[in-house]
This record gives C-alpha cells, structure tokens and sequence, in this order.
C-alpha cells in the first residue's frame, strides 16, 4: 500500500465523516427498535450507517476486508481490515442521548494501527495512529500524566456487570481512585485520549468494540490492553483497561490480576 499511516488517518477520518448522515437523520426521530439475538438493541439508523462506511471503504479500498457489528465479515483475511461498530451505544441512541458514537478501525495483518470515535450528534471526531499522534477536530490531544491510582479519574462501563461478576474488583475500585464515575460504551475512551480522564475499565465486549479505540488511546501517549496487560486483537477476551500513562496502567492490571 503506498498511503503512509498519516495519509490512512486521513483517509479513516474522510471515510467516517461521509458515513454520518444517516446516524444524525434517524437521531432523537421515532424509531423502529429489534433485538439481536444476544438481546441488544439494533435499529436502521445502525444498518444505514454501516452501509454507508462500507461502501465508502469498498469505493476507496476494494482489496480491504470489512468486519462489522452488524453486516459480518467480508474478506476478514485481506492484509488490512477495516473494523466498523456504526452505533457504538445504540440504547444512548433511540433514548436521545447524544453519548452514541462510530467506531471505525483499521488493521494490518490483524494488529490496529489507525482508529477513529466519531460523535456526530456532539460534532466530535477522535483518531490516532499507534506508533504517532492523536487529534479531536484536527487538533492533536495527548492524555494526562496521571501515574497512580489514587490521584486518578477513572470511568468504569458496564459497572452494574462487574457488580454481580466481581464484586472485589468494585470494591477496590469504588476505594482507591480519587474519583469513579460508571460510564457507557465509546466517549470514555474520547475523553482519555483528550487528557479529561485517566483512565477507562470496560468488560463484555466485541472486536469492533474495542479495536478501534486502540489508536485513539496509543496515539495520544495512553496504554490500552485486555485486564491481564496483553495487547488487544481479534480474539481478546473483551476486558479493557485503558490509562493514560504505563505507571497507571501497571498499577491496574496488577490490582486486576490480584481481585480478579
């Protein structure tokens, strides 16, 4: 491929940018809801705009494979691999919440090296590049310096979940940081890799989840990886910790390994 990873972040951000039409037409309307058979929510503002990001993909990058949340995989073997989520927080989404983002994500030979969170009812656009720099609406964002977990700001998703499944882990949680606040799906990670917070626990997710993010968080100085501090791929577990700094980031997985 010639395009250099500048030109691909480039790319990732004109690509998510022609596909947000159809999430901001469908946005606090009277909407259609199905559930999936894992039970979450889908609606055609989510179908629409996954179509829209692989055509612009297929138009763009017709060797690439796709892999999305909610059409599959296409040519999931291909050297480099878009990862879609169209709605990341579809319940945010058909309650009128603007928290709902796209997850657009790119992997050469199964490793993220570019990603992007779009916010479009915020008009917000995050992306990185592992190995470079990160940026919001063009400016380039670094995370905070936070080193410890007590001085930290941690956002914790899917709070309720670890409740019932780790209840130590909360505990700890609930105790040692300087503040915790329970958070949902995608902006958490947008405000680490700004230098809002310090840090993001997440668990129960898919692929196209948590790949994206991925350059977001390392572009911006952060450190992103499953609870056990090994680097995320295809075939995570779907436990993140993601924290602004390597000093943070040991503290927590070693807590994590301890209560969990």
């Amino acid at each position: 491929m010639s395009l250099s990873r500048d030109d691909l972040l480039k790319v990732s951000l004109e690509i998510l940018h022609a596909a947000k039409e159809p999430a901001l037409r469908y946005f606090r309307t009277a909407l259609q809801v199905s559930d999936k058979e894992d039970e979450s929510p889908v609606t055609v503002g989510d179908r629409e705009t996954e179509k829209a990001l692989r055509a612009e993909i297929k138009r763009r990058f017709p060797d690439h494979g796709v892999i999305g949340e909610e059409f599959g995989s296409d040519n999931p073997e291909a050297e480099y691999v878009w990862i879609v989520d169209p709605i990341d927080g579809t319940k945010s989404f058909i309650s009128g919440m603007p928290l709902f983002g796209t997850l657009l994500g790119l992997l050469h030979q199964g490793r993220p090296i570019v990603g992007t969170i779009g916010m479009p009812a915020l008009g917000e656009d995050f992306a990185g590049e592992v190995n470079g720099h990160s940026v919001m609406n063009g400016a380039v964002i670094s995370c905070r310096e936070t080193k410890n977990l007590h001085a930290a700001f941690v956002c914790c998703n899917e709070l309720p979940s670890l409740f019932t499944t780790h209840p130590q882990l909360v505990s700890e949680l609930t105790s040692r940081p300087r503040y915790l606040r329970p958070s949902n799906d995608c902006y958490p990670y947008a405000q680490l890799a700004a230098g809002w917070v310090d840090a993001v626990v997440d668990c129960n997710l898919q692929p196209y989840d948590y790949l994206p993010l991925v350059g977001v968080i390392e572009g911006a100085g952060g450190v992103i990886t499953d609870w056990s501090g090994a680097p995320l791929t295809l075939h995570s577990d779907g436990r993140v910790i993601a924290a602004a700094t390597a000093e943070l980031h040991a503290e927590m997985v070693a807590l994590f390994e301890r209560v969990t």
